[in-house]
């Protein structure tokens, strides 16, 4: 069990209903203000035992969850520092393993999405589709992002979720039961679904649909098989897809 599922644990949280974040992070010492941020998502001040956590009242909502959870990552690994988290260090799927935002990251998934609440859910889930993944975000009132993320890394089906802008890809995130050659191509091939919803501004398709597996991945033998696809647009001219491969792929 994580360091953010034993608190929850400790505090007798059992249902996402019950995740409280202010209440959580006041049991831990840190009080919790919004207010109007220039150019940051939230920040942490505090001593040995006592903080203030000040996160971006201009955010989305579930953007300030997943920020307050960030922070009090930081509160957790971090005491006695002053941080300032800007927007590319909350919920930025590209830091390194090892960094100090990327395990604040990280604290704030498992609070947020605990394992022990998530996983018993995704048993329950009979394919995995882009609208039964926004139940299960709008269940613990996060974004889909950061619930796919999750998803992929509790290794329950075998997928693969990969962020493109127009020019190349930005991060993916595979299961770890799927094999190492299964890495998406680093341009967006314009034969996919998703090229038609950023570049050619398609609508979101309301399932996943099949398509050549060498249209996402370039290893050798690709074209003999056929993945799933489903994407939804994220800001700044990015989009998300999240690939369902055949059990070939799997390790």
């Amino acid at each position: 069990m994580t360091p953010a599922e034993r608190l929850l644990v400790g505090l007798g949280i059992a249902e996402p209903e019950d995740i409280d974040l202010e209440a959580i992070a006041w049991t831990q010492g840190a009080v919790v203000n919004y207010r109007p941020i220039d150019n940051c998502e939230a920040t942490i001040v505090g001593s040995k035992k006592r903080a203030v956590i000040s996160v971006n009242s201009l955010s989305m909502r579930q953007r300030c969850r997943f920020s307050l959870g960030h922070e009090l990552g930081h509160w957790h690994y971090d005491r006695g520092k002053v941080l300032f988290c800007g927007k590319s260090d909350v919920c930025n799927f590209r830091n390194d393993a090892l960094s100090p935002e990327r395990r604040a990251d990280d604290f704030a998934s498992d609070l947020i999405l605990p394992n022990f609440m998530v996983l018993p859910r995704l048993r329950k889930m009979k394919r995995l589709t882009l609208a039964a993944s926004r139940e299960l975000a709008d269940e613990f009132d996060v974004s889909l992002t950061a619930t796919l993320v999750k998803m992929t890394a509790l290794n329950h089906f075998p997928m693969v979720i990969v962020c493109h802008n127009k020019r190349e890809r930005v991060w993916y995130k595979a299961s770890p039961m799927i094999q190492q050659w299964w890495r998406p191509v680093r341009a967006l091939d314009d034969q996919t679904f998703a090229a038609d919803m950023l570049v050619r501004g398609a609508a979101e398709q309301n399932f996943p649909r099949k398509n050549p597996a060498d249209a996402w991945f370039d290893f050798k033998g690709s074209d003999r098989y056929e993945v799933e696809e489903q994407s939804f647009l994220l800001p700044d001219e990015e989009i998300l897809t999240v690939l369902t491969l055949p059990r070939q792929a799997i390790a």
